[in-house]
């Protein structure tokens, strides 16, 4: 199960996401993570604690051309991008 660690804000800016790290998660985590729209449901997902197969199925059913290779690969890349904000259970 993959969920976001305690310490990780998101905040919309503008037409922007930014998830920031706050409290003891700054000592680790000293930037800023940017995405869009699509980024913050992903973020949101994970903020309650899910599957990447969960978080696959979310994909599909939300984006209606997205088939399952995409959704999956670009779930990887997401997932990448946010590892110091993920934590696996």
């Amino acid at each position: 199960m993959l969920k976001i660690r305690p310490g990780f804000l998101l905040r919309k800016l503008g037409d922007e996401y930014l998830v920031v790290a706050v409290g003891p998660a700054s000592r680790e985590f000293c930037g800023m993570i940017r995405m869009n729209a699509t980024g913050a449901f992903l973020w949101n997902a994970l903020a309650a604690g899910t599957t990447e197969d969960a978080l696959v199925q979310k994909m599909l059913e939300h984006y209606d051309r997205l088939n399952e290779q995409t959704a999956r690969r670009d779930l990887q890349r997401f997932v990448e991008t946010l590892a110091p904000a993920i934590e696996e259970t």
